[in-house]
């Protein structure tokens, strides 16, 4: 490694920032088909996977179960999402309606313009380097066996 680079500010506040700059820039786009960044993200991934257990979906979304509840109950309202019975009496299984489905769809359409449009601001290849980093520094991070607080 050459000794001569050195980061500059901290790295968590960078991130912070640039997450913050980035989720204004979808919510911009997302909230046109009524849904918040975060709902959207949550449907998609029930329409994708479901249907699912709470607490496997939770894991898929590398969230805490109960924010995940929390983040489901408005989507469970606006009857996008319900929550059944699973092969148990314990189990549960969060599925998307049919309008689930057709609002994740047009979140969807409003994600796409929101990429295409960071796309162009940002630059393509700028982008695609991006998320060789981001991704190398997940599958950095992703062994929680090596933190040292034991979170």
């Amino acid at each position: 490694m050459n000794n001569t680079i050195k980061p500059q500010g901290c790295t968590n506040l960078k991130l912070r920032q640039l997450n913050r700059m980035v989720t204004r820039h979808y919510d911009r786009y997302v909230a046109e088909s009524g849904l918040k960044n975060t709902q959207y993200a949550l449907l998609s991934h029930v329409v994708r996977l479901g249907p699912i257990r709470p607490s496997d979906l939770a894991r898929r979304m590398q969230m805490d179960a109960s924010t995940l509840t929390r983040n489901m109950q408005s989507l469970v309202a606006q009857g996008w999402l319900t929550i059944g019975a699973g092969g148990d009496a314990r189990s549960r299984l969060v599925e998307a309606t049919e309008a689930g489905h057709a609002k994740q769809a047009e979140g969807q359409r409003a994600w796409k313009e929101a990429q295409l449009a960071l796309n162009e601001r940002l630059g393509v290849e700028r982008v695609a380097t991006l998320h060789e980093l981001l991704d190398a520094c997940i599958e950095c991070l992703d062994d929680d066996s090596d933190d040292p607080v034991g979170n």
